[in-house]
């Protein structure tokens, strides 16, 4: 009821996936040998975050017979160690996806296309990439877990649902810019992504894991500052601010009953009301 889990933040460069790939691939055997079970890349590891029109060049499906994902499930295999990472994602009609890949002894466990394509500010993924349409819990050799990428994380109804869909291990990848200070001194978007991390640790009595991209790339700035959050809301892990890293810490997934014997909210959770307001409002 154990398992050790590594958290890469990376800089990775942008559009060379041979370079990120032979990264992703070093970092997985330190990771083993440091004894993690389970090794998390941020959002976009394998290709970069502002790839606009590379994105086609970039894509690749998730297939044994990839050039990309053979050797990465190989390792998986070899190595006895499952990973997450990210990629674009193309399918059969030629649509490409901000997606992340679970990859466990050799196969393909779980793909997630990212829900949210943020519009505002500094973002424009909409122009460039097509919206997911499923959020869906999915089960591994170390429990039931459900990813999300970054802004799918800043809406409620994504980590709602994979918490109804049964996820216990809450896994989210992002390339997370940083914008504005707090006096602690700390980044604010930082700030902001640690305290909902946090909250939903505690509201759905589960683990958070965020694995967030540092460096710079086309003007931005990521921030590094990878965590973990048990379902008590406790942080357990935290990897530094910028600068590369990999952080392990161990998962004791024992906490899932004793938080939930003393804070029984899934058990309470009233989702046939949900579903019938939710049918109301949409009416």
């Amino acid at each position: 009821m154990k398992l050790t889990l590594a958290l890469a933040q990376i800089n990775t460069r942008l559009g060379n996936v041979d370079a990120n790939l032979e990264k992703h691939l070093a970092l997985a055997k330190e990771a083993r040998s440091s004894g993690a079970d389970l090794l998390v890349f941020p959002e976009l590891s394998l290709t970069g975050y502002v790839l606009q029109d590379l994105a086609s060049a970039v894509a690749h499906r998730p297939t044994p017979d990839d050039p990309v994902f053979r050797p990465l499930l190989d390792a998986s295999r070899e190595l006895d160690l499952d990973m997450v990472v990210g990629f674009v994602d193309e399918d059969i009609r030629s649509r490409f996806f901000i997606a992340a890949a679970y990859l466990s002894q050799g196969q393909v466990v779980h793909v997630h296309h990212k829900v949210y394509l943020p519009t505002y500010g500094l973002f424009d993924e909409g122009r460039f990439f097509a919206w997911g349409d499923s959020i869906r819990a999915f089960d591994t050799r170390f429990g039931r877990m459900g990813i999300l990428i970054c802004e799918d994380f800043w809406h409620a109804s994504p980590p709602y649902l994979l918490w109804l869909d049964g996820a216990d291990l809450f896994l989210l990848t992002s390339a997370s810019p940083g914008r504005g200070l707090t006096p602690e001194p700390q980044l604010e978007s930082a700030r902001w992504v640690e305290h909902i991390n946090r909250a939903y640790a505690s509201l759905f009595t589960a683990f958070v894991a965020h694995a967030n991209r540092v460096g710079f790339e086309d003007g931005l700035h990521f921030w590094g500052g990878s965590t973990l959050f048990d379902p008590d809301g406790n942080l357990l892990a935290k990897g530094p601010y910028e600068e590369e890293a990999l952080t392990l810490v161990e998962v004791d997934l024992n906490q899932l009953h004793r938080t939930r014997a003393r804070l029984p909210l899934l058990r309470d959770e009233r989702t046939a009301l949900v579903f019938r307001e939710m049918e109301r409002i949409i009416k």
